[in-house]
């Protein structure tokens, strides 16, 4: 099973959305939102009230004729409070569906550069799981801590004796809130190897090179930025020293 998310850069969402949209797995079942969810207003359109909208919670299943079978988890929101609550509720559904192991995926917000390569770093839940990943070329960064759901999920399943790994995508700490498809891409690259999975990713290789470019530009900017706010232009400076003098 492979669940997700939203998170910092939204690397989990897109990861899992692209697979889900290259696979085109058959829709599994739905978890009612409102034992989760609380709606805190409704939205109206030429002056009639809608009825209150909750964030899905979807499971999606994929036959795979090159591998393991698979079961894709995507939540459009993580729930303000009964977080353990839900991660449970899923491994019930890995567990009646007999699934091997649970991955999330996540983002690792580092002193990446964002023209550099982003590494894929990996965790499991037990040593041996950690080999495997680093034998994909996952990189074992040691001590770190992963929030919300696409952490949680994982110490539930260990906590029930499931297998849980989550493969974590180099973002630039200083383009956290920017969404990273080139870190996702990374992410995909691994786990689509390790489950075995044919997919096309010449659509997300395109992303990842318009986000690229886009977050040059965000550099770009926050330098000048830096340089006006730091910096005297020198011929201001030269005005006060002829008039001191």
């Amino acid at each position: 099973m492979l669940a997700a998310w939203p998170g910092i850069s939204n690397v989990a969402m897109i990861v899992a959305t692209y697979l889900a949209r290259r696979l085109e797995p058959k829709e599994l079942a739905r978890i009612r939102p409102n034992y989760f969810f609380d709606p805190v207003g409704v939205v109206v359109r030429s002056n009639i009230v809608e009825e209150p909208q909750f964030p899905q919670s979807i499971f999606y299943y994929y036959k795979n004729p090159h591998g393991e079978d698979l079961i894709i988890f995507l939540g459009e929101d993580q729930p303000p409070a009964k977080s353990y609550d839900l991660a449970n509720l899923i491994v019930d559904v890995a567990e009646r569906y007999h699934v091997q192991r649970i991955y999330t995926c996540a983002a690792a917000v580092t002193r990446i550069h964002h023209t550099e390569q982003p590494r894929v770093w990996g965790v499991g839940t037990a040593p041996d799981l950690c080999k495997e990943l680093a034998s994909y070329g996952a990189f074992l960064g040691g001590n770190l801590q992963i929030a919300g759901l696409n952490g949680l999920l994982l110490g539930v399943a260990k906590e029930r004796g499931l297998e849980g790994a989550c493969l974590l995508g180099e973002v630039p700490n200083y383009a956290a809130r920017m969404h990273n498809p080139m870190a996702a891409l990374a992410v995909v690259r691994v786990i689509s190897e390790m489950l075995k999975l044919k997919i096309n990713l010449n659509e997300l290789i395109a992303l990842a090179e318009d986000g690229r470019e886009r977050m040059k530009q965000v550099a770009a900017e926050a330098m000048e930025e830096y340089i006006d706010y730091f910096t005297e232009p020198i011929w201001e400076s030269g005005e006060d020293e002829s008039e001191e003098e």
